[in-house]
């Protein structure tokens, strides 16, 4: 009688270590998903989704929509995933991302395959089903560019940038043709506008790991002088583009002129951060620019549904 208390101790250390390990597993695979990059494809899912379905929220799609996000959401966390399976010993030498799960060596490659291989194919079977076969052959197309194209080039050449700007900005072709079954020319603005946010933003975090990306082998900017003027061109020539984009509908006397001033201020603040850092070259200017890009997106879509509602 006198051990029971001793071993209700036991058993209650050996549970609470039970759930711990359980709960690090499971943050491990929600981690390899890359679920802040899925914040942003979430968001830009719905703003084109909602600019292409029609006006009165009483006949709005809620259901279509949800199925859409789920959809896309899928398959971007198995792109992810295997994007992390795929690069796992080149993370490991870098101090950004060494302590990512497969390349800490905490989840096995083949259980990292499986999940990423679920999840992307769930994603685009999801989205040929639950919304429109269009919708799944652009988020198949997506993974494809994503993984083949875009991933092995980051070690060949810096123009890996460009290749993955393209299927970067899908999610809101995929959107827009989730709610209309077409593109008009509405989708391709936001596909311009994601298109070209994808440089400065990239830059901004090559330009603060560079010594890392170089120690792995990555060849996102330029190994020799021209790493600076590579960074400064790229970050400053799409930001500019993203300032006539949005100035476009204002030019043409289409939308709410308020909302479109508003999209118009954003950009020039955008292309301003982008400018600094092409001329100081600082991590501080870099990660001032990778702040800004990550607000820029998410308020430049909410204006644009908004200036449509």
């Amino acid at each position: 009688m006198a051990t029971e208390p001793v071993l209700a101790a036991f058993d209650l250390s050996v549970l609470q270590r039970d759930r711990s390990v359980r709960w690090r597993v499971l943050s491990d695979y929600w981690e390899l998903t890359k679920p802040e990059v899925n914040f942003l494809i979430a968001i830009a899912t719905v703003a084109a989704f909602c600019l292409g379905s029609p006006k009165p929220f009483a006949n709005f799609p809620w259901l279509l929509l949800l199925n859409t996000l789920l959809g896309t959401v899928l398959v971007a966390s198995g792109a992810g995933t295997l994007n992390q399976l795929i690069e796992r010993n080149f993370d490991a030498q870098m101090r950004r991302t060494a302590r990512r799960p497969i390349a800490a060596g905490r989840i096995e490659p083949i259980h990292a395959l499986v999940f990423g291989t679920l999840l992307s194919l769930t994603g685009v079977l999801y989205l040929a089903l639950a919304v429109r076969a269009a919708a799944s052959l652009l988020a198949l197309l997506t993974l494809s560019a994503y993984l083949v194209f875009y991933t092995p080039l980051k070690r060949r050449t810096p123009l890996c940038t460009l290749v993955g700007a393209f299927p970067g900005a899908m999610p809101v072709l995929i959107g827009s043709v989730a709610a209309t079954g077409k593109l008009d020319p509405q989708a391709w603005q936001l596909y311009a506008i994601l298109f070209f946010w994808q440089f400065p933003h990239f830059m901004a975090i090559a330009w603060m790991y560079r010594e890392d990306y170089a120690r792995a082998g990555y060849l996102v900017l330029p190994r020799r002088r021209e790493k600076a003027r590579f960074m400064g061109w790229q970050s400053v020539l799409p930001a500019l583009a993203l300032v006539a984009v949005a100035f476009a509908p204002m030019a043409l006397r289409h939308g709410n002129p308020a909302f479109g001033a508003g999209t118009l201020l954003l950009s020039l603040a955008f292309l301003y951060f982008a400018a600094r850092l092409a001329l100081v070259r600082s991590s501080q200017s870099a990660r001032r620019l990778l702040l800004v890009s990550v607000v820029y997106l998410p308020l430049v879509f909410l204006l644009l549904v908004l200036a449509r509602v």
